[in-house]
């Protein structure tokens, strides 16, 4: 997997994430929405890697050649579920319309009283899983999340909800150290949600097929999936245009999963596959909702590559490290 996605520096930097917040939480949500349009105008004239990859990906799902209109879209629907954490985090619901379907399944998941395994992606808005907590107040909602990437999100996150904040799984630290963080929020009963998406450099990777072409998906969180052997399902938090979200959730495995020695390549590329294929499903009835801005598909890796920092090899060595952890504790 190209390193491209770890490579991307923030737009904006600190205060645009501070200002935005700011006049959110006291001009209001309509007022911190016309801001969003100068956002979008500066990622599309200014931030050509992000116009590009948002094109590639837009051609695919409709099948032609995305047009400059659709790509600032794309981009203004990114910025919108951005602007909607500070009220989704600060648990502020009551401005969003939030309809919630397939919940049956992760509820009665949830009944036997061994955790959830709850596998999202960078399509749509994961905070809208807020939404849930209020619905279940009783259910602990641990997140999975690499604190390290993004820090200026991640600390403007962090203060808008220290409570959250203080329940998050960091991805970063050692695979087993991970793996038995994990291990103590499903023996406490709570849903563990990971985003299962995105690869690290040096990480192992399962290729499937995804709009047409291959992707490589990360290998580590079927590994922790078989090793935990807990229920497994997927969750899209939806952004459909103005204050309306759709939370939706399917059963993936209801007894978890088992990916003995013998036949585990197959197993792994069946498991992935079915996941892909998905992760399309909703991203062609929702397509301005994808929000992976790098080169999903390696398209352009070899010019990536060639531009990124040699601090990318230090990244690889670590992410290498702790996908061995895992491997091992999967036998």
């Amino acid at each position: 997997m190209s390193n491209a996605w770890k490579q991307r520096r923030e737009g904006g930097g600190r205060f645009a994430l501070w200002l935005i917040r700011s006049i959110g939480r006291h001009g209001g949500r309509g007022l911190a929405r016309l801001c969003l349009y100068p956002i979008t105008a500066y990622f599309l004239l200014r931030r050509g890697a992000e116009r590009r990859d948002s094109r590639d990906y837009l051609s695919r799902v409709f099948g032609r050649r995305a047009g400059l209109r659709e790509v600032a879209r794309h981009i203004h629907t990114f910025a919108c579920t951005i602007l909607d954490r500070v009220f989704l985090l600060g648990e502020d619901l009551r401005r969003f319309d939030v309809r919630v379907q397939g919940v049956e399944g992760l509820e009665a998941q949830l009944a036997q009283g061994r955790g959830v395994l709850l596998f999202g992606s960078h399509l749509g808005s994961f905070e809208a899983l807020r939404a849930l907590a209020r619905r279940r107040p009783d259910v602990k909602i641990r997140i999975v999340l690499d604190k390290a990437h993004n820090p200026a999100m991640t600390q403007l996150l962090d203060a808008l909800n220290p409570e959250i904040a203080a329940g998050v799984i960091d991805a970063s630290q050692g695979g087993p150290s991970l793996m038995l963080a994990i291990k103590q929020a499903a023996d406490e009963g709570a849903l563990v949600s990971l985003l299962v998406d995105r690869t690290h450099p040096g990480a192992p990777v399962q290729a499937a097929q995804f709009l047409g072409a291959p992707a490589e998906f990360p290998v580590s969180p079927w590994l922790v999936a078989s090793v935990l052997k807990l229920p497994i399902s997927l969750g899209f938090g939806l952004y459909r245009g103005g204050n309306r979200y759709d939370l939706l959730f399917e059963s993936f495995s209801d007894a978890g999963i088992d990916l003995p020695r013998r036949g585990r390549s197959v197993l792994l590329a069946s498991l992935v596959q079915r996941y892909a294929s998905r992760l399309e499903h909703h991203a062609r009835r929702a397509p301005y909702n994808w929000f992976n801005f790098y080169d999903f598909w390696n398209l352009h890796e070899d010019a990536t590559d060639a531009a990124a920092p040699l601090a990318a090899g230090a990244d690889a060595d670590a992410a290498g490290r702790r996908d061995a952890a895992v491997r091992r504790a999967a036998g």
